[in-house]
Formats: C-alpha cells, structure tokens, sequence
C-alpha cells in the first residue's frame, strides 16, 4: 500500500500509542430520497470533468512518501476507539458500517429504483483506502482528477466542496451530480467536519466526511493521538458540526493534504495553499509549510487509514434470482431421475 503524504517523512511506521477503549458510533442515516439539495438522479450521468489523465502527484511533482506496507494495516490495529457497527440503508438495502472492517470485494450494481441506479458499489477493501492531495484520486483502476460519473467501489460518495468557481476548478464544486452537504441521501448522513489542534505548533487538522464517519473517527483520532492534541480539539459526537462552505474555518479544497476512501474523506491542514487544484491537470502540488507538527499529521493519516468506517461484507446480502430457482429445481429434477 502506498501513503501518500508529500514533503512528510513517514518515520515511526511502527510506533505503538497508548491502548484507549471506547466510544460507540451512535450516528446513523438513511439514503432516503428527498433530501434537501439531493440533486442527484438515477442515471449515471454527471456533470464536471473526470480527466482520463494520471491521478493526483505527491509534491512539486516529485515521487510522494510512502509509509511500511504494513503501516496503516496493522500499526493501530490494537488501538481502537469506537469498534461499533453503525447500520444504513445505502442503495435501497441495509448495510452494516465498521470501523476497522476490511470492505467489500464484491461489486454489485445498484438496482433500478435507486439514486445512480445502474453504477457499480463495493469492489474496494482497506489496502486501497489511500489517495493523494488529488480530488478524485483513491478509486481503484481510475485515474484523472474529478469524480464525475464514477462507481462507488467503498459505497459512500465523495466529499463536495460547496462554493462556484469556473475554469479547471469546475470539477471541484459542481453540486448536480451528488447533492449539496446537507444531502441527508448521502451515505453515512450529511457532510461533517472536526477540529484537531496540535499542542507543540499552530497546525489545525480537519477531516470532513458523513456523519457516520466522522463520528467514527473522532473517536479513533482521540484514542490515538490525544497525546499530540490540544484540550479544544474535537473528542466526542458533540464536536462535529456540519460543513458550511461559507464559514470562515470551513476546510477548503485547496488545504487538502490527504484523501481517503475513494475521495469520500479529506484531512485538511489550515493555512495550507495547495494552488494546484486550481490550475490545469498535472500542475504540481505546492509542498506543505513549515512548521507543521508532522507527528500529529502521521497519527492522524495512519489512525484514518486503519479505521475509517467501511462497508462489512457480511452485510451484503444477495437475493436468489427466478434464474436462481429454476436451475435448482433442474438441479433436484436431474437428480430424481438418475436416483
């Protein structure tokens, strides 16, 4: 697996942070239709642009960082916050969501009826969870910046960034295809976001995901990282509110330094200009500032990577088709005849 920090050294793969227990998820959503601002249809169309080109680059165009193999995977695996499974309806079906679950490798098609009924879900597992600074990079076997028209391989729905902006930023802030922030139809609940404070400099984390989680990884974040964490950084549910683009501390696409979950999750990093996402496809990334508390920056990646909330296969249940049936009494019938 490869993480994608750039101008970071990820030192430390291995370190082991204090045991914390905890938190249960207690958030939940529904994909009912009728959101405010769902914007969103059942075909598979989209607006803004989903560029065929290569995926998101690490800093100033040079080769990203990248962490243990085994880092995300197994480094916190025994330093868990919230381990509750949150149920959903995504897709017309429930489904369990599990902090530290592997995912789903099947890959199903949403069925008629259903909001981009005809699209693909599922397919991706944790190994994959990872993408750059790049808006749309992290979904298997796709490329290009924006995420117009694609499958959904985690089942969730990427981040929008509300606002207007033309140009080559289109791709960032068009709201027709997924809904507005506050779309209650989005997987996992309307858009959040969460303040992590560094108590060794001035560096300012946010992460921005669903309700679900969020939720989620404010408790794993806490359990893991309280040590580099000033008393005012977000520690419970309570500390999460919703994403409002206008609001003056509201992450931005331009302070991303990390996506996750097929660019359904971002980790932003106040003060940080990454002017890139504003400029043609390729232009390189802007590196990091100064005197960003690196430590707290892996925790955070590393906590995120691990224990994201995914979709549990065991949740996935396959109905039996009329085809199903048939061939089955064929089966039986076959096997009278030759007993």
């Amino acid at each position: 697996m490869h993480i994608y920090i750039p101008s970071v050294s990820l030192r430390n793969t291995k370190k082991s942070y204090n045991r914390a227990g905890g938190g249960s998820s207690s958030s939940s959503s529904s994909s009912g239709k009728g959101s405010s601002g769902s914007g969103s249809s059942s075909s598979s169309s989209g607006k803004g642009s989903s560029s065929s080109s290569s995926g998101g680059k690490g800093s100033s165009g040079s080769t990203p960082s990248k962490g243990s193999s085994s880092s995300a995977g197994s480094s916190l695996t025994g330093t868990k916050g919230s381990t509750a499974s949150t149920s959903s309806t995504i897709y017309g079906s429930s489904h369990s969501i599990t902090p530290y679950s592997n995912g789903v490798t099947k890959i199903i098609t949403i069925p008629s009826g259903q909001l981009f009924a005809g699209r693909s879900a599922g397919g991706a597992t944790r190994d994959q969870i990872y993408g750059t600074k790049t808006y749309g990079s992290g979904y298997p076997g796709v490329s290009g910046r924006g995420v117009a028209s694609r499958g959904f391989p985690f089942f969730f729905w990427p981040v929008v960034w509300g606002g207007v902006a033309g140009g080559s930023a289109s791709y960032l802030y068009d709201e027709n295809e997924y809904g507005s922030p506050d779309n209650s139809s989005r997987p996992g609940g309307k858009l959040l976001t969460a303040a992590f404070q560094s108590n060794s400099t001035s560096s300012v984390f946010r992460i921005i995901s669903d309700n679900t989680t969020v939720v989620n990884l404010i408790s794993d974040i806490h359990a893991n990282c309280s040590s580099h964490l000033t008393p005012n950084s977000a520690s419970s549910s309570s500390s999460a509110v919703s994403y409002n683009s206008s609001a003056p501390d509201a992450p931005k696409p331009e302070q991303v330094v990390q996506y996750f979950r097929s660019s359904t999750v971002a980790l932003t990093l106040d003060g940080y200009n990454n002017t890139a996402v504003f400029d043609s496809e390729g232009t390189a990334d802007v590196p990091l500032p100064s005197g960003v508390d690196t430590t707290l920056l892996d925790c955070m990646n590393f906590t995120i990577g691990a224990a994201v909330p995914l979709v549990d296969a065991g949740s996935i249940r396959w109905g039996t088709s009329s085809y199903g049936i048939v061939g089955l009494l064929w089966v039986l019938m076959y096997l009278v005849n030759i007993f």
